[in-house]
């Protein structure tokens, strides 16, 4: 628990490299929504391994999917 507290003691007295949580200090980039979609619980468990397997994340290639896609029907 101390560690805990420790670290929140850094961030509120503003330690090197701590985040303020401000709306206005936005970094550009932000994901500040989201997507929510339903699907297959066995489909959903096998994209998600397959993704671990090739060292990345279920959310980024949704997102790279989805980038793609608007580039190519625009």
């Amino acid at each position: 628990m101390l560690c805990i507290y420790n670290e929140y003691e850094k961030i509120k007295v503003g330690a090197v490299g701590a985040v303020p949580k401000s709306k206005d200090n936005k970094k550009s980039g932000t994901k500040d929504s989201q997507l929510i979609l339903r699907l297959d619980k066995d489909e959903r468990d096998e994209f998600v391994a397959l993704c671990k397997e090739m060292d990345t994340s279920a959310a980024r290639e949704i997102r790279h999917f989805i980038r793609s896609y608007i580039k190519k029907h625009k």
